[in-house]
């Protein structure tokens, strides 16, 4: 099979609507921008269209196309890319390129063709199913008895299923050979906690141990019972703070949602020196930068009071993304929905990949910081890796 002729026959199956997903990989070039991209079908409008998600090193970015115009797109795909793994409704197709362009094409018949999911205005697809009744959601107040989520609630049930689908983007970084240690630090009324437990442990049959720790002695005591009446014999509420928890060598999974200002730094560099492999942080309230900020060329913008604050916060996030990088983690800041009064915020998601940084990486984030004037408190607690 010809170059040409393989992208032919990918987009005449692709053109009569056979696609159920595809991914495509391997950058010809290892500076290419764009090291992933995946491709699934959905209706926007009654209208059909190739949703292209681009994956970046610590972003993703979605394009939806189209039918008629994606012959284009694929066509440029294969220009910057060598391999490509797609799933058709009756076809496993997986095709790898020389430099040079030759084809490399392995095709398996499916023996129970898939159905094409096409959702995307019509109902969520979630992890955790809407009409299901699930016991922590009822004990939480979200579902009634019935499983059926109360009206108010929806938000926060939406909530919790955008932070399921972290737990289980990350299930390829845990431990499957031992116990998958997990600590959640300001867990509040730990909606979030309950979901982590219920998904990896009752869904996923994981062996884990779960601990929230927070400051508020009521609200630990109410979770600790509740856990208890769940039989959730593996998730344990403590009352303290981050820095005066000590009672781990190591740690897989660290979680904190809304520590403020370089709470979640302490966090964020405790996750690291336990060595976890997985951390989610959704920070809160941002000033340590904000006071710090001496950078005359910006004054025009800085000089506004809102203006300043969200650019210290989104700075804030950047710096503490670009420094677990450099610590050797791939990390990514995402949005996620807070339900108090569901803005998009960001959530840090770091893998742990051992991957040793580049002295021109390293050169830009000393660039950075410098311009800002800005004195990150997770540089310094984390001195010693850096």
């Amino acid at each position: 099979m010809t170059f040409e002729e393989m992208k032919a026959q990918l987009q005449e199956q692709i053109l009569q609507q056979q696609l159920i997903a595809a991914t495509i990989s391997q950058p010809r070039m290892k500076s290419h921008e764009i090291k992933r991209i995946k491709l699934k079908p959905l209706m926007l409008k009654d209208v059909y269209h190739i949703q292209i998600e681009y994956q970046y090193e610590r972003i993703l970015k979605h394009e939806n196309v189209q039918l008629a115009q994606f012959p284009t797109k694929l066509e440029a795909f294969f220009e910057d890319f060598r391999q490509a793994h797609i799933d058709f409704i009756g076809e496993k197709v997986q095709v790898q390129l020389s430099k040079k362009n030759k084809v490399l094409w392995k095709s398996d018949n499916v023996a129970e063709p898939k159905q094409v999911n096409l959702s995307h205005n019509r109902k969520k697809n979630y992890l955790l199913d809407d009409t299901t009744p699930y016991p922590f959601l009822i004990r939480l107040g979200v579902q009634t008895t019935e499983g059926k989520v109360k009206k108010q609630k929806y938000d926060k049930f939406k909530q919790i299923n955008r932070f399921i689908e972290f737990i289980d983007d990350a299930l390829a970084y845990l431990p499957k050979d031992r116990q998958v240690r997990i600590l959640d630090f300001g867990s509040g009324k730990s909606y979030l906690t309950f979901a982590l437990y219920h998904y990896l442990k009752i869904e996923k049959g994981l062996d884990i141990r779960v601990t929230g720790l927070d400051l508020k002695k009521e609200v630990i005591e109410e979770c600790s019972q509740i856990a208890q009446d769940l039989g959730y014999d593996q998730l344990e509420f403590l009352v303290g703070d981050i820095n005066d928890y000590n009672d781990e060598s190591t740690v897989d999974m660290v979680v904190t949602l809304h520590a403020c200002d370089v709470a979640t730094d302490m966090a964020l560099a405790r996750a690291v020196k336990w060595g976890a492999s997985v951390i989610l942080s959704v920070p809160c309230c941002q000033h340590e930068l904000n006071r710090q900020l001496n950078t005359p060329a910006l004054d025009i913008m800085l000089q506004h009071g809102l203006v300043r604050e969200r650019f210290a916060a989104l700075a804030t996030d950047a710096i503490r993304a670009e420094i677990l990088s450099l610590v050797g983690y791939e990390a990514q800041l995402l949005e996620f929905i807070d339900m108090a009064n569901t803005p998009k915020n960001i959530l840090i998601r770091a893998y742990r990949t051992g991957k040793s940084p580049s002295l021109e990486q390293r050169a830009k984030f000393e660039a950075f910081v410098t311009m800002l004037n800005a004195k990150p408190f997770l540089a310094n607690e984390l001195k010693s890796y850096l």
